[in-house]
């Protein structure tokens, strides 16, 4: 077992009949992940578990709003045993796989315990900063009819955070810390070039809207 380009086209095969429309979580947004755990990975890393791990870890994709979202990578890890059993995985490779897979969720909330396992949430969490995180963001809260922003407190100084309602709160609520909780030295190096565009973008967002950004808005 290896993780060449047969492999990779015949897991983005399968996860391609099963992956549902959400543009957000897409087939590739997969192909981004394995992208982004290539550049974060190095020599010690054990390449099939984390090239099986990137394309088969949204094989369950519950929305945001879905009240059972926390089980949607543990759900995920399992439905990925038997596909991972018939490309020809050893029980240990499947561990580790389902491991990885169980740990890269934020809502799931469990702490990732091999380097495959850090690095496949650092490579996750990256596809939700940057330019493409922005693009992702705001195609999500259309999906989920929110609001862009609250049009008389954009930035939440005096109201609660609400990513529920408005896109831009959950820049602050989740987005901007991103870059802090990322586990690879090399994860937290790109995650903050991406945060350096976002908060470029919310600059000029404030400006075409009339408002201004608050300072603990870009002090994270």
């Amino acid at each position: 077992m290896d993780g060449s380009a047969d492999l990779r086209t015949r897991l983005r095969t399968i996860v391609a009949q099963r992956m549902e429309t959400d543009p957000a979580h897409d087939l590739a947004h997969l192909d981004r992940v394995w992208v982004n755990a290539q550049s974060i990975s190095d020599d010690q890393t054990d390449m099939p578990v984390l090239l099986a791990a990137a394309y088969l870890h949204d094989l369950v994709n519950l929305s945001k709003d879905d009240p059972n979202r926390h089980l949607a990578s543990r759900r995920s890890a399992e439905d990925s045993e038997p596909i991972l059993a018939k490309l020809g995985y050893s029980l240990d490779q499947i561990a580790a796989i389902k491991h990885a897979i169980e740990a890269h969720s934020f809502s799931a909330n469990i702490t990732p315990e091999t380097p495959e396992a850090c690095i496949l949430r650092d490579a996750d969490r990256l596809d939700a900063l940057g330019a493409i995180g922005i693009a992702r963001n705001f195609s999500v809260s259309g999906a989920l009819g929110r609001s862009l922003y609250d049009p008389a407190d954009p930035f939440a100084a005096d109201r609660p955070l609400d990513d529920l309602h408005f896109s831009i709160d959950h820049w602050k609520v989740k987005l901007l810390r991103l870059p802090g909780d990322m586990l690879t030295d090399a994860g937290k190096k790109i995650a903050q070039r991406r945060i350096t565009r976002m908060i470029r973008f919310l600059e000029e967002f404030a400006h075409e809207i009339g408002t201004p950004l608050p300072p603990d808005w870009t002090n994270l």
